[in-house]
């Protein structure tokens, strides 16, 4: 079973959609998260909860 940290982004109401997707994609491309959920609100903000796989290396044994 893969194992994920999570970061939450809130994004208030006044940042339009093109700027929300602008924000999100560089978090994809430079920091390799992935769009895990995230929740619109009636007064038009957006809570984004972003997951990335966590790689954990196994020591090479001698």
């Amino acid at each position: 079973m893969p194992e994920y940290e999570f970061r939450d982004v809130y994004v208030p109401r006044g940042v339009s959609r093109s700027a929300t997707t602008r924000l999100l994609t560089e978090q994809a491309e430079y920091g390799h998260w992935e769009l895990h959920r995230l929740r619109l609100y009636p007064d038009g903000s957006r809570r984004v909860r972003l997951r990335r796989r966590i790689i954990r290396q196994l020591r090479a044994t001698w």
